[in-house]
This record gives structure tokens, C-alpha cells and sequence, in this order.
């Protein structure tokens, strides 16, 4: 009780100090002992009625105490006598002070959880509130909820990667968060959801931040053991939880496009179909940018290349729960193309680029054909950068449209360029492939090209002239003159040759559906169909001139790495040729069918090639001429050009018709970044020596191919085994190049 009464006095104290002055009793003024608290006579009021008052605090505390408070405060383990003595005097307020005790000690105490605080009795209560969720992990220490209905979110998902993109606490994550780290950042990616929730238009949504499990987590953690434990865990390995509450989606309220409406109703109405969004449609402000930005390029790929179109703008309404959108747009006015004006003209002339782009001047004015201008020149490999910048030539009036000058600033690239390939088949031996060429030694796009191939089986020299774009767009022009020496399975020739080439290709910039070819070549060759006997035939002379065509409609979806659609090729080559004094005309026909089916993620892709040859007999054809199968491009397994009809002592013939038919399966892995494919395959040829396949005999390939992605084009492994071999054919054979079999 010693300890309870300083305060006790304390509270007395103050409550002495609240009573206002003016509530004094006339006692207190007839104890002023200088007699200051009396009035003059004139003033003197009535007699009060004189009434006990309560101790006062001084009263109440003894003057020992003040001198020596310590020694008052110290419990007293005296007499009754001698505690009676240090104890003050309460005169006769001894009844309030035991009530004030009484009340300081009465109360009775309240039952506590110990694993339970206030903070935790709130989370209970907003917890009835929140829908059912379903977690989704972001990082070992961030965990998402959201609405288990996909009706109440269905964005959750591109929500998700999204934040994971963005999230601060997903990528500082170092595996030491401490829990003043983490709450750091959770504050963070707090502002990040919200700003999400109100991109995916969820105006009143809610992000819900837990440290270390969460409501659920606690409210669980008496359940059992296991949750126990895991509240356990939590303390030491501090997690984040954020429950998603996106609430009700606003949606597209009113559309005004600005000064767009000063055109034609009609073409107002086609140019605000470019921005897809509707009253009605949900209010994705991300969206509304990008539909900003197909406004801007619809008004310029109609005519209007100096149009504004302003960053838009959204008032949000909450009572209407609707957001409505303002696109300030100034279409300006319609214009037409005018001429095209190379900054650098001895390169690359204005003539040359008015081939090179997709409209004449006089038409109307199109942004995708500017860009197309660009990407035509940047494809030439002449340009390093290039910029297309319309210019206004003349204004636009009321009855006709203003004219606009393409100026094409250019600058150059390096023209020379050595280039080489590499190639090794088990059969074939090694084959090395080096170039040098100048891409414009004859200005505009006249290239000089020199080439050479050594290998096991094939040595070649040749020289060439390239005119690119010659005549008009993406069409080639190629003369060239070479020499080359053949030794293979089937054939031993020397040729001496001039073969010209008139095309229209694809690139990797413009992938065409449909392109074709012309050619002709004349050509002198010594040759003869390789043997196994110790003394070779000798060589016959044959002088050739030819001229072929071919055409390929391509629906693939890549040049170099089709992975869907199909690829049909058509070819026909007359040939005129002269040996030992006799002079044969016959007609080479070949087709090609290509087909690419996606499974998944994987590829099956499959092959058919039929080949024939009329109008001549078999020995009136140049064994150069005629048509074998087998190798890396053919039926793998088997050398190159070493599957055809043989003669009774073993030696090739070669035939005049060709089947050859191919299946393989393109399988992704994740190996290397998902940069290896395994590859499957089974390949079957047949040879003959009629003008039609008669598959009398039919060679079998089986094996596996590895593919390497890169950037040019996946590099190729091929190991294949022949099925049904002959003597001739070796156990095993692979292959190694550049680019799909087929």
C-alpha cells in the first residue's frame, strides 16, 4: 500500500488542480493570514454559510516528504506504530482515498490468446468480408491472391506476368530479406498493384498487404500442429502476401476524337473504326494509348502525313462507374506522293529508288509504303541507316491534295564482303566454300562477285556480275562463268560454263508468296559415269545449251525456319545437246511439296519431289544430266548421288525419273534456352530408268538430326543409317550444314 499512495496523492493532486478558483470556499479566504482577502466596508458582502472543506494536496502530503521522498516512498517492514507515524494524516478523507484504491485495483482482468494482438482481431473481422482466393507464387518470399471466381478477375493472368515483370520485391530478391527490407518494398509493389488495378480499369479496387502469411495464416495457426509450425516459420523467414480485391470494372463512357470530326462523316467513321474501343467496352488505359497510336497511323496511311494526334486523356466517373476518353486529333490536310530524293545520288539515284518503291507519285499519300521505301533500301545491304522524311512540296486546297517529296538520307555501308561456309558428310568428305564480293562496284546495286569451293568431291571457280533490283523491285540479274571439277559416287565431269539467271526472290525482310526464275547456260563438259574397274572409261565430250524455269509458291511462315503452312515448286528445263556427232533434245520436269504442321510446340514436316526426263534415251543424256538420289538434301543414310540404277559390273547409271518422299519430326527441348531440336526423320528415294518411277528399287533412310537455333538459321547434325543398303553403301553417314533438310 506504501507503493500505491504517492499515487493516490498524485490523483487527488489533479483532480485539486482541475477544481476552477473561483469554486473556493470563504474558509480558505479567512485563513489568509495577512487579512489581503478582505473587501473594504462599502464592499463587503453578505456572511457566507461556512462549509467543512475537502484536504488539500498540500495538506495531504507531509513536509518530511519533500525533504527526503525516497526515504517516504520506501515500503515500511516497521511497527504498525512506526508505519502510523511515516504515513500522513488523511483527516478524515480516509473513505475516498480506499474508494480511489479500491477502483485503481478492482477491475478484473480480461483473458488474453497469446498468439493473438488487436491487429489481429482486425484482420478476423475484414477477413469475413473477402471473397474465396486461389495463391499464386511469385518468389520464395511474395505470394498473390486472387477472387477464386475467373468472373470476378478474368485478367489475373496477364496480370500476374505482368507484375512479375515490374514487381521491386521479385527482383532485388537477394535470399537474406530482412522483415524491415521486405516491408520496404512491399510498400512499393503495394503502389504497383493499385496502378495495375486502375490500368485493367478497376477504379475501386483494393490490394490488401500481409507480412509473414497473412490473416489466413494467424487465424489458422491454432488449428493444428502443422499451421502452428508454419506461423513458427513465417516469424523467421518473413513473407509478403498481397490479396487482389479488384472490385467493379469500369468501362469506355463517351469517345471525342477532337477536330477529326471536321471531315467527312464517312471518313470520320472509317478512321475512328482504327480506334477499337466502344462505349461499353472495359476501360484498359494501356489499350487506349495503343488504339491512340493506330489513330495516328490510320489518318497517315490515308493521306494525312502531318496529322496530330495528341496524348489522350480519360475523366473518370465513379458514380457512373464509366471513364470517358478524349483523343485530341488535327488531321490537317490530304496529300500525295511527289518525287523521291536520294541525299547521295551517285550512289543510289533517284531514279533507282522510284524503282525500288511500291507507288508512282500521284497516288495517295501512304505511311506503310514510306516504310516500305526504307526497309526496300535497307534490304540492298548497301545502307548502313537510312531515314524517309516526307516534305511538303505543295499545299493542299479545296479541290485538290497537297503534294509531298520523300527526302532519303543514306549512309553507307561497307561494300566489300568475304564470306565462307563449311560442310562434311561421312560419304561426301569435306566441302569449304569462300566468297568475296563488291555490292556496288557498278553503281546502282552492280555487284562483282568471286567464289571458290574445295572439297573431297567438288572443286569450283567462278566469277560473277549481280545487278539487284534490276528493272524493278526484288528482281536479280546474274551472269556467271565458272569451272568446276566433279568426282562423286556416280559422276566424273570437267565443265567449263556461262549461265545466266533472270528472278524474282524472297529476302529475309520480304518473304514472298510467289517467285519465279529464267534462265539459260551453255556449257562444254568431259565426263563420264564413275567406275570400279582399274582402267576408267574414258571421258566423253558433251556440249550443252539450255534453258530452264521455275516457280514457287511458298505459305510457309519463315524462310529459313518454316514452322506451319507449305512451299510447292514447279521446274522445267529444255536442253539441246551435242556428243560424238549426235545432236538430242529431251526436257527435265520436277515438282516439289513441302508441308509444315505445328503439334504443340513441335514441328512435322514432310516432303515429296518427283523428277523426269523425256525426249531422249539414257546413254543420249549426260551422266551430268541425268538423276540420282541420296545425301544430306535426299535420302539421308546414303552418299550423295549414290542411290541409282547400276550396271551388271556395279558402275552408276544414273536414271530418268526420280522419287523421293521424306518425314521428319521437329521437336523443341529446353536445352540451351530451348535452343536445341531433335529431329527424327525417315527418308525413302527411288530411281529409275524409264521416263516414269517404276520403284523397283527403293532405298530406306532412318536416323537422328540435332539443330542448333541461331540467328541465321539453325545449324544441322544429321546421323542416318541406311535400312536396306547394298554393297556399296557404307554403315552409317552424317551430315553437317547450315539450314533445315528441307
Amino acid at each position: 500500500m506504501s507503493i500505491l499512495r504517492p499515487a493516490i496523492a498524485c490523483a487527488v493532486g489533479l483532480l485539486a488542480f482541475l477544481t476552477p478558483a473561483h469554486a473556493q470556499t470563504p474558509l480558505q479566504e479567512q485563513a489568509d493570514p495577512a487579512g489581503q482577502g478582505q473587501r473594504p466596508e462599502a464592499e463587503a458582502e453578505p456572511p457566507r454559510k461556512v462549509v467543512p472543506r475537502s484536504p488539500e494536496l498540500d495538506d495531504l502530503i507531509p513536509a518530511d516528504v519533500v525533504d527526503n521522498p525516497e526515504v517516504w516512498a520506501t515500503p515500511q517492514t516497521g511497527s504498525a506504530s512506526e508505519k502510523s507515524a511515516a504515513a500522513p494524516d488523511l483527516e478524515g478523507s480516509s473513505d475516498a482515498v480506499l474508494d480511489l484504491e479500491a477502483a485503481l485495483i478492482a477491475p478484473t482482468p480480461l483473458d488474453v490468446d497469446p498468439e493473438s494482438s488487436l491487429a489481429d482481431a482486425q484482420d478476423l473481422h475484414e477477413l469475413a468480408e473477402l471473397p474465396q482466393v486461389r495463391e499464386a507464387r511469385v518468389g520464395k518470399s511474395l505470394t498473390l491472391a486472387f477472387p477464386s471466381d475467373p468472373a470476378l478477375f478474368p485478367e489475373s493472368s496477364a496480370f500476374l506476368a505482368r507484375f512479375k515483370a515490374l514487381s521491386t520485391i521479385e527482383q532485388l530478391e537477394s535470399g537474406e530479406e530482412t522483415v524491415s527490407q521486405l516491408i520496404a518494398r512491399a510498400g512499393s509493389d503495394e503502389q504497383l498493384l493499385a496502378d495495375m488495378l486502375r490500368t485493367y480499369g478497376y477504379y475501386d479496387g483494393e490490394v490488401i498487404r500481409q507480412l509473414s502469411g497473412g490473416r489466413r495464416d494467424r487465424n489458422l495457426a491454432s488449428d493444428n500442429a502443422e499451421s502452428r509450425s508454419r506461423a513458427r516459420d513465417n516469424a523467421l523467414n518473413p513473407q509478403v502476401r498481397f490479396d487482389i480485391i479488384p472490385g467493379i470494372q469500369y468501362t469506355v463512357g463517351s469517345v471525342d476524337f477532337g477536330a477529326l470530326d471536321t471531315l467527312e462523316p464517312s471518313e470520320v467513321s472509317d478512321l475512328a473504326n482504327a480506334f477499337e474501343m466502344t462505349p461499353g467496352d472495359p476501360l484498359y488505359s494501356d489499350r487506349i494509348a495503343q488504339e491512340a497510336g493506330d489513330l495516328r497511323l490510320a489518318l497517315a496511311d490515308r493521306g494525312y502525313p502531318f496529322a496530330v494526334v495528341d496524348e489522350p486523356s480519360i475523366l473518370v466517373d465513379h458514380s457512373r462507374r464509366e471513364g470517358d476518353i478524349k483523343v485530341p486529333t488535327q488531321p490537317g490536310g490530304v496529300y500525295e506522293f511527289g518525287a523521291i530524293v536520294s541525299d547521295d545520288p551517285d550512289f543510289l539515284s533517284n531514279a533507282h529508288l522510284s524503282k525500288v518503291a511500291r507507288f508512282e507519285p500521284g497516288d495517295i499519300y501512304q505511311a506503310s509504303l514510306q516504310s516500305d521505301l526504307r526497309r526496300a533500301v535497307l534490304a540492298t545491304g548497301l545502307v548502313s541507316s537510312v531515314a524517309v522524311i516526307p516534305r511538303e512540296t505543295r499545299a493542299p486546297s479545296a479541290d485538290q491534295p497537297g503534294e509531298v517529296a520523300l527526302d532519303v538520307a543514306l549512309d553507307r555501308a561497307p561494300l566489300r564482303t568475304i564470306s565462307g561456309g563449311i560442310g562434311y558428310g561421312t560419304e561426301e568428305g569435306v566441302r569449304l566454300e569462300a566468297g568475296w564480293e563488291h555490292r556496288n562496284l557498278f553503281p546502282p546495286e552492280g555487284a562483282l562477285l568471286v567464289r571458290a569451293i574445295a572439297g573431297t568431291q567438288e572443286q569450283l571457280a567462278s566469277v560473277g556480275f549481280r545487278r539487284s533490283n534490276f528493272r524493278a523491285r526484288d528482281q536479280i540479274l546474274t551472269i556467271d562463268a565458272y569451272f568446276s571439277d566433279l568426282d562423286t559416287d556416280a559422276i566424273d565431269a570437267r565443265t567449263i560454263a556461262l549461265r545466266g539467271t533472270f528472278e524474282r526472290v524472297s529476302n529475309l525482310l520480304f518473304q514472298k508468296q510467289f517467285s519465279w526464275a529464267l534462265g539459260a547456260e551453255i556449257l562444254r563438259s568431259e565426263e563420264r559415269n564413275s567406275t570400279f574397274f582399274d582402267t576408267p572409261v574414258p571421258r566423253q565430250t558433251y556440249v550443252i545449251g539450255g534453258l530452264f524455269g521455275r516457280a514457287l509458291l511458298d505459305g510457309s511462315d519463315d524462310l529459313l525456319d518454316p514452322t506451319r503452312g507449305f512451299r510447292a515448286a514447279l521446274e522445267i528445263a529444255p536442253d539441246v545437246s551435242r556428243t560424238q556427232g549426235e545432236t538430242s533434245v529431251y526436257t527435265r520436269l520436277g515438282g516439289d511439296l513441302i508441308h509444315y504442321q505445328p503439334v504443340g510446340r513441335h514441328v512435322l514436316a514432310g516432303r515429296a519431289h518427283l523428277e523426269t526426263i523425256v525426249g531422249a534415251g539414257l546413254t543420249d543424256i549426260a551422266p551430268s544430266r541425268r538423276l540420282y538420289a541420296g545425301g544430306g538434301g535426299s535420302v539421308r543414310g546414303y552418299a550423295f548421288q549414290a542411290i541409282g540404277p547400276r550396271d551388271e559390273f556395279g558402275n552408276p547409271t544414273g536414271g530418268r525419273s526420280l522419287a523421293e518422299f521424306s518425314l521428319e519430326a521437329r521437336i523443341r527441348t529446353g536445352l540451351l534456352d530451348g535452343s536445341i531440336d531433335l529431329v527424327p526423320f525417315v527418308d525413302a528415294g527411288s530411281v529409275s530408268t524409264s521416263p516414269t518411277p517404276d520403284f523397283g528399287v527403293i532405298r530406306v533412310g532412318a536416323g537422328l538430326g540435332v539443330r542448333y537455333r541461331t540467328s541465321f538459321g539453325p545449324i544441322r547434325v544429321d546421323v542416318g543409317v541406311p535400312l536396306n543398303p547394298d554393297q556399296f553403301d557404307s554403315a552409317v553417314a552424317v551430315y553437317i550444314s547450315i539450314g533445315q533438310a528441307f
